[in-house]
């Protein structure tokens, strides 16, 4: 994909004569000219050169740009350039201001009002027109840019806005022109009336208020689509333009673009992070706002990642550098939202074909409008030619080649800034219009990675103790769930026992353990056949019953023994992240249908399809049956996928739009057309909800600027004269003309108001008005060490078994056992809840 800078375009019709002509050129596979941004992307084998001299001969400029850093503003896009024009824009528009009030004063409020004027000027009405010829012409000559612009588009045979504007303004003048030298003619003395006639129908007034309108018009709208682009230049500003690298054993501060890949760096606190990189040495809380969205700070330590742009806000951190200049994450999200902004969606093909014919269309019937009145009215020329200019100055290119791009490049920037990448504009047009939600199970719906979720000891042993041996089994094994068990035991503060002998079979892992006192225990813990082949027995009934249970709510059961005697269960699972169901209530309450496709066994996708609340749920798929199930959902309707591994690339490639999560891989984020900055699933949820608004956005552009089109050249023309007595002068046409572009970027620049949706409070006890009346009688103890709900129900029996103790909620989750009184002293029934608490292995803190 190359990009080229355009120069020389002033609408729609501009644009599309650019387009035709490149398109004509031998080998061209595909183009895109985007009227906002002044830019095209080409795609095929053909010289440069030719794409320059096919852009030149159709009456245009064009330039090949470098392939710099993403981090470098392209030519189109740079801010300085952009202050330039506006200023220019300005210094026209004020001197055309000075010059309008003078000859509006002269030909309005003089001749018409009889405003206070020079004697002479009175008794001679040939030296005001001359005067207001004056006028005219210097504010011609100041906005001679529409008259060099719109001739040169005329003589190559692609007429534009500014060909519409030179032919309305030079009209009015020639006219006006025709008119003062009849009256050169006409003695003052013989005629008055009739030069008094003449210089009311002139129009140079007309002439000048036309190029002034359009010139303001053309200021508010260079800066609303400088509103446009201030997320992609806020992107290009974060980069840092220097680093702190280390070299022959000192710190040196260099340009950032001579960091190589390799080298170390630090970074202290209020830096920003030069390259993409590894801690290697230091901790510290990073914002990385700029790309994720995520407003909290992330801890970072040696092992980590950090990336560009993102801010050191604690700590002393020294990283190597691991991808830099075009490779760094925040040069590719510049280069994807400057690329998505520079491609046109789907829903601009009317207005592109519309454009395309616009111009030449207005200046047929601004002819037919001229002809039409002179033919069948009595008006008088004047009034014909009146009409004639009306219809070339309020038609509006402008807003139909506006009415996407401007919604593309407003959406973009939001989307970039709450972590939401979208590849092209196809990509966000493809992605609001789904009505089914495709999604991966592990590392999607889920996190990926296993966690303990219950620890189940035999009866003879405390939860804590039963979980160091657990522990100090697996520490050596390579195994998820293993690592899952040991992470479970340092999370709790559990210390790591020495094992000797470890041995990792299928299904199983065994160690010997050395106990303080000499003895000598054989650990094994695994399947329930390894478990039971080793302890000589079946385990019993109650176990079994239980890790059904857990079974069915799609937890992994592991069993543990030693010396031949049953030390108790740990149930592992790839639990739900804390947002994947409100996530998908949120489909829900959009009107989309969620389908949830995992390769796991039936019963463990239950369980977690219905913990989730899809819709359906088909698992035990294969990674090319998931593109073929894409294929059968896309006969009833358009599909969004959502993965983040590789074997989700087929089904991400034929899905109507692929979003991957961006914690992925590499494979998974090269097929999708979004890419999720965060492993969230509401970021889907938000990227669905702003393709919705911006396609809601272009269809109001779009039916504004046929409205605004299809209604005002009539009126111009004079249809309604007759029926409604609705007359529209030059002036007012040329108002509409100026405002009607700067309507439509405004009304893109509402996409900057979308809120993203973000994750609900977790609350674990939720408890209605009644409850906490009734909580307002209850003990709330602590209790630390129950794992599972087994531990929950255990102490809950002996809780309810006490006198004075009516009921007991109790929680292993939120640690707490809530006892409501029947009666009797409350310090003696909680001293009587702690007692049985601590005799059943558990431990009261509070």
């Amino acid at each position: 994909m190359r990009r080229f800078q355009i120069t020389g375009m002033s609408c729609a019709a501009c644009s599309a004569r650019v387009e035709k002509a490149v398109r004509a050129v031998p080998g061209v596979q595909r183009c895109e000219v985007n009227l906002l941004t002044n830019s095209m992307q080409l795609e095929g084998s053909v010289e440069s050169a030719e794409i320059v001299r096919a852009v030149r001969q159709a009456g245009y400029g064009a330039a090949e740009m470098s392939d710099a850093p993403a981090a470098s503003p392209a030519p189109a896009d740079d801010p300085a350039n952009a202050k330039a024009e506006a200023r220019a824009i300005r210094a026209r528009l004020i001197a055309s201001l000075v010059l309008l009030a003078a000859l509006m004063y002269l030909s309005m409020f003089g001749v018409m009002w009889g405003a206070p004027l020079p004697r002479y000027l009175y008794l001679n009405p040939t030296v005001i027109g001359l005067i207001e010829l004056l006028l005219a012409a210097a504010i011609m000559v100041i906005n001679q840019k529409f008259f060099i612009v719109g001739v040169r588009g005329l003589l190559h045979g692609a007429p534009n806005m500014d060909t519409l504007v030179a032919l309305g303004s030079a009209a009015s003048f020639g006219y006006s022109t025709y008119l003062l030298l009849r009256m050169c003619e006409t003695s003052i003395a013989d005629e008055p009336h009739l030069l008094k006639m003449m210089l009311h129908g002139m129009y140079f007034e007309s002439a000048a208020m036309i190029l002034t309108l359009i010139t303001l018009g053309k200021l508010l709208e260079s800066r609303a689509k400088g509103k446009t682009t201030d997320a992609l230049r806020a992107l290009m500003s974060l980069a840092p333009q220097t680093a702190t690298v280390i070299r022959d054993g000192e710190e040196r501060t260099v340009p950032i673009a001579q960091i190589t890949r390799g080298e170390l760096f630090v970074v202290r606190p209020g830096d920003r992070i030069p390259v993409d990189g590894v801690v290697l040495e230091g901790s510290a809380a990073v914002d990385e706002s700029a790309l994720s969205g995520e407003s909290i700070p992330v801890d970072k330590q040696p092992g980590d990642t950090v990336s560009a742009a993102t801010v050191n806000q604690s700590g002393y951190l020294r990283c190597r550098a691991e991808r830099v200049g075009e490779d760094t994450t925040i040069s590719q999200i510049i280069r994807m939202v400057s690329d998505a902004a520079a491609t046109k969606a789907p829903i601009a093909k009317l207005a592109d074909r519309v454009s395309g014919v616009f111009v030449p269309v207005v200046l047929g019937i601004s002819l037919l409008t001229l002809l039409g009145w002179l033919l069948l009215s009595d008006q008088g020329v004047g009034f014909a030619v009146g009409r004639a200019i009306s219809v070339l100055v309020i038609s509006c290119p402008c807003a139909l080649g506006l009415a996407t791009p401007v919604a593309i490049m407003v959406g973009n920037g939001v989307g970039a800034k709450h972590g939401i990448l979208f590849k092209n504009a196809a990509a966000l047009e493809h992605t609001g219009r789904v009505s089914i939600v495709a999604l991966d199970k592990t590392g999607t719906i889920t996190k990926g990675e296993p966690s303990v979720t219950d620890v189940c000891p035999a009866p003879a042993y405390r939860a804590q103790d039963f979980l160091a041996l657990a522990a100090a089994l697996e520490q050596h094994s390579e195994h998820p769930l293993g690592k899952a068990v040991v992470r479970k035991a340092m999370a709790d503060g559990v210390p790591l026992r020495a094992v000797s002998d470890f041995q990792a079979h299928p299904g199983a892992v065994r160690a010997t353990l050395q106990e303080k006192n000499g003895t000598v225990r054989a650990l094994i813990g695994g399947k329930q056949a390894m478990v039971e082949e080793t302890i000589g027995a079946p385990l019993p009934a109650a176990v079994l019953q239980e890790a059904d249970a857990l079974a069915e709510q799609g937890k992994t059961p592991l069993y543990f023994a030693a010396d031949g005697e049953y030390l108790g269960m740990i149930a592992v699972a790839d639990i739900i992240k804390p947002d994947s169901a409100q996530a998908i209530r949120e489909w829900k309450r959009m009107g989309l249908r969620t389908v949830m496709l995992t390769g796991d066994n039936p019963k463990t996708a239950q369980a977690v399809g219905q913990a989730a609340g899809v819709d359906e749920i088909i698992a035990g798929v294969l990674p090319q049956e998931k593109e073929a199930v894409i294929r059968s959902l896309q006969t009833q309707g358009r599909v969004a996928m959502i993965g983040d591994g590789i074997n989700d690339a087929p089904a991400l490639t034929r899905a109507d739009a692929g979003i991957a999560i961006g914690a992925g891989t590499d494979v998974a984020i090269e097929a999708a057309d979004v890419v999720l900055m965060n492993s969230s699933l509401l970021d889907a949820v938000n990227a669905i909800r702003l393709s919705r608004a911006t396609l809601r956005n272009i269809r109001q552009n779009l039916f504004w600027a046929f409205f605004y089109n299809g209604i005002g050249i009539p009126l111009a023309a004079g249809v309604l004269i007759h029926s409604l007595g609705w007359e529209m002068s030059p002036m007012l046409g040329a108002a509409a003309m100026s405002l009607s572009s700067f309507c439509v970027v405004s009304n893109a620049l509402r996409l900057k108001r979308f809120r993203a949706i973000r994750a609900e409070a977790l609350q674990e006890n939720m408890i209605s008005e009644k409850e906490e009346k009734t909580m307002s009688e209850a003990l709330t103890i602590r209790v630390e060490g129950m794992m599972c709900p087994h531990c929950s129900g255990r102490v809950k029996t002996l809780l309810e078994a006490l006198e004075g103790v009516a009921s007991a909620q109790v929680s292993h989750e939120a640690g707490t056992a809530i006892v409501t009184l029947a009666d009797g002293d409350a310090d003696a029934v909680r001293a009587a809840c702690e007692k049985e608490i601590v005799a059943a292995g558990y431990r009261v803190v509070g």
